[in-house]
């Protein structure tokens, strides 16, 4: 029998090699312990047998492309469709009471009843959240191009039910009754000359009360806005619900009150949109975000609201 070879030893550490060696390093022969080397067997089955029970090997052939669904046939996917299909089923009830009162008393219905109140706040909440808050932010306070909903400043009316009716059908999308208003772009166009704009700029700013009329504003501004502008916004710039156009008067700016912002708006013409969420949510949940965007702050009175005021203010002589 040969006799074995002497093992090398490494003089640093005193630690056997394995006898590999590259550009002068010795590579040293330090085995795992051999607790870890079980506890990684240990996963390696562990891997096997929830392979042969769970949804595991994406892509087989035989199987259309799908996972393989392992003996238990187990499937999140599925248990989240239950889980939801179970919560509305729960909420279904209070849905159709929502929708019952929305179409009897609107908002006013819907303020009346506590129960009611607090369910539509907590889903128009949860339906704000998921869908709106990216654009109006968490609040609902919006920012530059995104409108304030908690303001009572409203571009297509603020009444529960012209809310409702804005979430259904959007602004400016493909849905045949959306909401749709288009402003001129006067300086991309070349619909004005720069002289004009500036002019407008300053006549409009003046509307709203942001600057001092100026000598251009007063003449060539006020010509332009009458001749451009007031068609939508009114000879007074008060602006029209019923289309869109911003009331110029106040100090509420969608896209900026700065100067440079006011003439960009002129210059280009903003476009804005809001998706038709009637495609995506179910007319309740519409309702619920509609009572919430409502009463977040700045809605405006409709016709129940505004009758309920009026019997209040009227109620004895009526009673008698």
């Amino acid at each position: 029998m040969a006799e074995h070879e002497k093992k090398d030893v490494d003089a640093h550490t005193g630690v056997e090699t394995t006898g590999h060696e590259w550009d002068g390093i010795k590579e040293l022969n330090n085995p795992l312990p051999r607790w870890w080397v079980w506890v990684f067997y240990a996963t390696v089955a562990w891997s096997v047998v929830y392979m042969i029970f769970m949804p595991a090997i994406p892509g087989l052939p035989g199987i259309g492309g799908e996972y393989t669904p392992g003996l238990r046939d187990h499937s999140e996917r599925a248990n989240v469709r239950e889980a939801l299909a179970d919560l509305q089923d729960s909420r279904g009830p209070m849905f159709e009471r929502l929708e019952q009162a929305a179409a009897e008393g609107g908002i006013t219905a819907i303020e009346a009843d506590p129960d009611l109140l607090g369910f539509a706040m907590a889903a128009g909440e949860s339906a704000f959240g998921d869908n709106c808050a990216t654009c109006h932010g968490a609040g609902g306070q919006g920012a530059i191009g995104y409108p304030n909903l908690n303001d009572d400043i409203w571009l297509w009316g603020g009444t529960f039910d012209e809310i409702r009716h804005t979430l259904q059908v959007g602004i400016r999308t493909d849905h045949p009754e959306t909401r749709y208003s288009q402003m001129p772009a006067y300086g991309r166009e070349n619909l004005l000359t720069n002289e004009e704009i500036e002019a407008v700029t300053d006549h409009v700013m003046a509307l709203g009360g942001l600057i001092e009329p100026t000598e251009a504003g007063r003449t060539t501004g006020a010509e332009v806005f009458e001749l451009q502008c007031s068609a939508c916004h009114g000879v007074d710039g008060r602006g029209d619900q019923s289309i869109g156009a911003p009331n110029l008067t106040d100090r509420y700016w969608l896209y900026g009150s700065a100067r440079e912002q006011v003439r960009n708006s002129v210059w280009r013409g903003p476009f804005g949109v809001m998706p038709n969420w009637g495609e995506r949510l179910d007319d309740a949940t519409i309702t619920a975000l509609a009572a919430y965007v409502y009463l977040l702050g700045g809605g405006q009175p409709d016709e129940f609201a505004e009758a309920a005021l009026m019997d209040r203010g009227t109620g004895g002589a009526a009673g008698e």
